[in-house]
């Protein structure tokens, strides 16, 4: 938990050091004449381009097997549920008690498989998801320099769609 927590306050330093920096560096261009400006929407590039299609995909079928387990078990769960609400009244009290063990049982491993399976999750769609901000940060400063842009900024509170690349960038991402 701690190691997240830093992870957090490292993310929001940097993105605050990144926001003033680039205030300062619009501030700069907006003052010269004929400053070419673009902008990138970041959230855009994760939900439309060809690569994060095919990560989403890639991740879906490396974790399906595991997907499957968890259905699998819950469903042993609730049928086992059942059963026991049903049988109780004609179930020996120990029958029952043995029954509801397994239950709870069934139901502590099904919560730590299935949390398990979330972490792993989380942590691999980070790991595609930092790749995938390699490659486009990469396409960005391919277009932008072939395009002789002055600054290219990404997640900003308003921009004119004339100013936005991120049509450039997504199919630069495809072609890749």
């Amino acid at each position: 938990m701690k190691k997240v927590a830093n992870m957090h306050k490292d993310m929001v330093k940097n993105t605050l050091l990144f926001l003033s920096t680039m205030l300062l560096a619009t501030a700069a261009v907006a003052n010269a004449s004929d400053a070419k400006i673009g902008f990138v929407d970041r959230e855009r590039i994760v939900r439309e381009s060809a690569p994060a299609k095919r990560s989403q995909a890639k991740l879906e079928k490396e974790f399906s097997t595991r997907k499957a387990e968890l259905d699998k078990l819950q469903k042993q769960g609730r049928d086992m549920d059942a059963t026991l609400l049903k049988e109780s009244v004609t179930l020996p009290e120990a029958d029952r008690m043995v029954k509801e063990r397994q239950l709870a049982q069934l139901t502590r491993d099904f919560q730590r498989i299935q949390r398990e399976y979330r972490e792993d999750f989380t942590l691999r769609q980070q790991e595609e998801f930092v790749s995938l901000q390699e490659r486009a940060q990469k396409v960005i400063i391919d277009i932008a320099e072939k395009e002789k842009f002055d600054l290219i900024l990404q997640d900003v509170v308003f921009f004119s769609p004339r100013v936005d690349i991120t049509d450039k960038v997504i199919k630069a991402l495809a072609d890749k």
